[in-house]
């Protein structure tokens, strides 16, 4: 009778092992698997953005540049246009 219980005892140990070791599956692949929060995501874009900064900085500076030429671009053709139309109105007799 003393081999039965023990072998009992043996088959319930192996059970609550495999449970435990089941459960420690299903956690680490539920963690594994989780979806980032914001916060997680606003510290890896944080990360990128301080690993190349001088880049952007760069880039930065380069389309400043280039918004600047744009518009003072576009000044030049309204003040020409405002010419133009006034020349039109003149010659028209307006």
């Amino acid at each position: 009778m003393d081999s039965e219980s023990n072998g009992f005892d043996n088959r319930a140990a192996k059970i609550w092992i495999g449970i435990a070791m089941g459960t420690a599956l299903g956690v680490g692949i539920a963690l594994s698997r989780r979806k980032r929060t914001r916060w997680d995501s606003a510290k890896l874009l944080t990360k990128r953005v301080a690993a190349r900064s001088e880049d952007l900085a760069d880039v930065t500076r380069d389309i400043i540049d280039r918004v600047k030429t744009i518009y003072q671009e576009s000044r030049k053709v309204v003040e020409e246009a405002e010419d133009l139309w006034s020349r039109g109105r003149k010659l028209a007799g307006v």
